[in-house]
């Protein structure tokens, strides 16, 4: 099977950020209508039977009744277990929030770097008239922390690597303790970026353990997450022209040449599971082919410095388990 069974649904490729890390080619693209929604589940639970929906762009809440569409298609599915909803907290509101406070398979994702300065020099608005996003999701708090699966994607430029660790500790501060790390891929990393990257992940790899010492939930989705390919996600994708992926790097506007070696179909002529298991198989030589060694050694590095970060936390997650469980 490719990856994860999951259905990757790109619903639009349109954001109201442009954020320095985000490689998403954004413009001219169209939108995923709800007959292609529907094509899509149908041929991801002929294909793998079960599994997850995850929700991107772009900024998927600018198609908000997209999001609403699939959220009410699927959500007496029981082959569907997990919709995850990708954000930057710009499109939430106090309806969402009563709403995905009472729909158990929503796992809501929103960006967020740290503290205000550190988040703002990362993320630029289109235009004046979009609000701060910051201020926006801090706005929503303390009912947003009533959504029982939030989490927080922290991305972590080269920039601000050196502010990590401090970053980390505002969101805490704010109430968040469900956390997906990201370091930023595809990217140059100096060796000073990357050994502030290491030594951040290691203070907040000692705060984490100690709040599991001492009883109190924190989540770090990483450590239940295993990518082939850093950064871009595998399964089946659909794209929001109707083509079909097993990986969604074709997103990225550095790498649209791609998107025809890896289109294996179309929602009209959609892939065997073969199909999209052997072009996956293929995903991390074309990237080698496209990107310069410095940006691919760069990216591994990266990504090592957070896979070491989740090989000193595993084990004492364990131990928080088994003593949770005891209880």
């Amino acid at each position: 099977m490719v990856g994860t069974t999951s259905l990757i649904l790109t619903l639009t490729r349109q954001c109201n950020l442009r954020c320095s890390y985000c490689p998403t080619a954004k413009d001219g693209w169209p939108v995923l209508s709800t007959s292609a929604i529907d094509q899509s589940i149908e041929i991801f639970l002929s294909l793998y039977k079960q599994g997850e929906i995850k929700l991107f762009g772009g900024e998927p809440f600018l198609e908000p009744e997209l999001i609403r569409y699939v959220l009410d298609v699927v959500k007496d599915e029981p082959r569907i277990n997990k919709v995850y909803v990708s954000t930057n907290g710009l499109g939430l509101n106090l309806d969402w929030i009563e709403y995905f406070k009472n729909y158990p398979k929503a796992i809501v994702t929103i960006s967020l770097d740290g503290k205000p300065k550190d988040h703002r020099r990362m993320r630029r608005a289109i235009s004046e008239d979009i609000p701060d996003c910051y201020d926006h999701v801090v706005s929503l708090l303390p009912t947003l922390l009533e959504i029982p699966r939030l989490v927080i994607t922290q991305t972590i430029a080269p920039a601000t690597a050196r502010n990590a660790y401090e970053n980390f500790r505002h969101l805490r501060d704010l109430g968040f303790w469900r956390f997906n790390f990201l370091p930023g891929y595809f990217i140059p990393w100096k060796e000073e970026q990357l050994e502030a990257l290491r030594l951040n992940f290691q203070k907040i790899a000692k705060d984490i353990i100690q709040d599991w010492q001492q009883g109190r939930l924190v989540y770090v989705r990483n450590l239940f997450i295993q990518a082939p390919t850093p950064f871009f996600n595998q399964g089946l994708i659909v794209d929001c022209d109707k083509t079909i992926h097993p990986s969604n790097l074709g997103l990225s506007s550095s790498l649209e040449e791609l998107r025809g070696r890896t289109t294996v179909g179309t929602l009209d002529a959609p892939p065997s599971l073969k199909d999209l298991e052997e072009k996956s198989q293929q995903v991390n030589e074309m990237l080698q082919e496209f990107i310069s060694e410095k940006i691919w050694t760069s990216t591994l590095r990266s990504d090592q410095e957070l896979t070491r970060f989740c090989q000193v936390l595993f084990p004492h997650f364990l131990r928080y388990k088994k003593k949770k469980r005891a209880v």
